[in-house]
């Protein structure tokens, strides 16, 4: 089997699912018992935030427990609108976004918000000028991913966060699923970022949502003591310990990882464009870790069924995407043909170059077929 869509969810790393067994075995007190099994999970889940907490530079008090990206983004997008909803009803976010952006924000507009969509430029960065335009005294919340999970493009997010700042009284919300555990990216001028421990290696089922201490947030889900205020619930003690597991052990050697992979994704792209009926889908500003690109005329489903005919597994758009158009490649290339037939390699330190000399020789056999 050769796995190809790291970007859709990671293999659990064995320390982090020692860490969940462990911890599911060993602490088996509800954290918010007052009794010495309570107060033993409790202590576990307070090291695991300071230990997350240094990571990412943030306060303890900042970071919220979620079920995942989706409900992180979600909480943030409407919490915020709920929250500040007297000061405006308009939002400003961008066509590279996740479905669990466009889902919550579609929720929104059908309860007055507004929504802007600001223009990209020719690498898929968001346009300063166009951005600047598009901000009035009723925008209330900017949500821009940091990295697009189809084409992998990274968003200057730093320059962005201080250009709100200076520009707007917006809230900036920033998913960070597809950067976090790849690349480093400082959270001083963001309000509030989502990510998932799935994406880095750790278990499905829990995430976070960082939120500064000066914003604030109505809940999603009320009712019950928990770790924060902004989410009920009994504490995911096992899931915690391993989320922290998985962010320290994803942060070990970050730019050495990210080299090697950067080196396979040369390799690969050098070799499909040998190819007349493929185009890349990538800018300059893309991460090495995804590498989208188009077969013309092949439906990306076909393309698909056929690499997983010899136990070969990529994705077509993002595994949360729904239609045929994938709205990341027609934004970034302004071509239809190539958003109808793009499909997605995700690459990992774990990939071996064996293993993309084996997806190349069975693409070669797969395109002559189709193509």
């Amino acid at each position: 089997m050769i796995y190809l869509d790291y970007s859709a969810t990671t293999p659990v790393n064995k320390e982090v699912l020692d860490t969940f067994n462990k911890v599911s075995l060993n602490f088996i007190g509800n954290p918010n018992s007052l009794h010495k099994l309570g107060a033993q999970s409790k202590k576990l889940i307070d090291d695991a935030t300071i230990q997350i907490a240094n990571i990412l530079k943030v306060k303890t008090s900042e970071i919220i427990y979620t079920s995942g990206s989706s409900e992180s983004n979600n909480l943030a997008i409407k919490g915020i609108c709920e929250k500040y909803e007297r000061a405006g009803k308009h939002i400003i976010t961008t066509n590279l976004e996740h479905s669990s952006i466009y889902g919550p924000i579609g929720y929104l507009q059908k309860k007055g918000f507004e929504v802007s969509f600001v223009k990209l430029d020719e690498n898929g960065l968001v346009d300063l000028d166009d951005l600047k335009s598009l901000i009035r005294e009723d925008t209330i919340l900017i949500s821009i991913a940091s990295v697009n999970s189809e084409t992998g493009v990274l968003q200057k997010i730093d320059e962005l966060g201080k250009f709100i700042k200076q520009n707007s009284k917006a809230i900036f919300h920033v998913d960070m699923t597809q950067s976090v555990g790849k690349v480093d990216i400082p959270l001083t001028n963001i309000d509030l970022a989502s990510f998932s421990a799935h994406k880095f290696y750790g278990l499905k089922g829990i995430g976070v949502l960082i939120k500064k201490d000066n914003v604030r947030l109505e809940p999603l889900i009320h009712g019950g003591k928990s770790t924060t205020v902004y989410r009920s619930g009994t504490p995911m003690t096992p899931l915690i310990a391993s989320l922290s597991k998985a962010l320290r052990l994803s942060y070990i050697d970050l730019n050495k990882k990210y080299d090697y992979i950067k080196e396979l994704n040369n390799y690969l792209k050098a070799n499909l464009k040998k190819y007349d009926k493929v185009r890349i889908n990538d800018s300059s500003s893309s991460i090495p870790h995804i590498l989208n690109f188009s077969v013309l005329g092949v439906k990306p489903e076909t393309l698909q069924h056929a690499l997983e005919e010899y136990e070969i597994y990529i994705s077509t758009q993002s595994a949360c995407s729904t239609g045929n158009v994938s709205k990341a490649v027609l934004a970034l290339t302004n071509d239809e043909d190539r958003a109808l037939s793009s499909v997605r390699i995700s690459l990992s330190y774990l990939t071996i170059k064996e293993e993309i000399d084996e997806f190349l020789r069975c693409f070669a056999i797969v395109y002559e077929r189709l193509a």
